[in-house]
């Protein structure tokens, strides 16, 4: 299983160079996309929120909705391709998207395995943690997701990621 997580900017070259099947978008209403050349409509999951944890006047926080419509999107997803999940920075919305993303398809490894291997694949990476929490909770991890990427700690404060591969070892 390989996901690509990355920022807005470099989506267009990863695309064209990495040939995903599947592609997740979170970006706030205002700038959301269309679906990128090469990418069947239905295999573009388009979703509006900002990346914020708690409610804030003017701003629509990740919910139960947006989480289960990632995971339900996830499942139709084949891995003979990569899928690419991006946010504005491929550092917060992203990262969380594709660590739920990750725990799902790898019960059998631990929550604290699959952020450590996010952790070296993307020192910049720091999981949304509302997205985390309620994938935590869908996917009855009992706070299992939410005390690991606390476990990897902060990203020093970057402002932008880097593209990179999240490839999960199945044992």
């Amino acid at each position: 299983m390989i996901l690509i997580v990355c920022g807005l900017a470099p989506l267009p070259e990863v695309i064209a160079a990495r040939r995903p099947s599947h592609v997740i978008t979170l970006l706030d209403p205002a700038t959301l996309i269309e679906t990128p050349a090469g990418i069947a409509p239905e295999r573009h999951l388009r979703l509006g929120v900002n990346d914020i944890c708690e409610a804030a006047e003017g701003m629509i926080p990740p919910d139960e909705t947006a989480v289960a419509r990632i995971l339900e999107f996830g499942r139709t997803w084949d891995e003979t391709a990569p899928m690419v999940v991006h946010c504005w920075a491929g550092i917060s919305r992203s990262t969380a998207s594709a660590f739920a993303l990750a725990c799902e398809r790898s019960p059998e490894v631990s929550e604290l395995e699959i952020a450590r291997l996010m952790r070296q694949a993307a020192p910049h990476a720091y999981p949304n943690r509302r997205i985390v929490a309620l994938a935590d909770d869908m996917l009855g991890r009992r706070g299992r997701m939410v005390d690991a990427v606390e476990a990897i700690g902060g990203n020093g404060w970057v402002s932008s990621g880097v593209p990179f591969d999240f490839p999960v070892r199945h044992r």
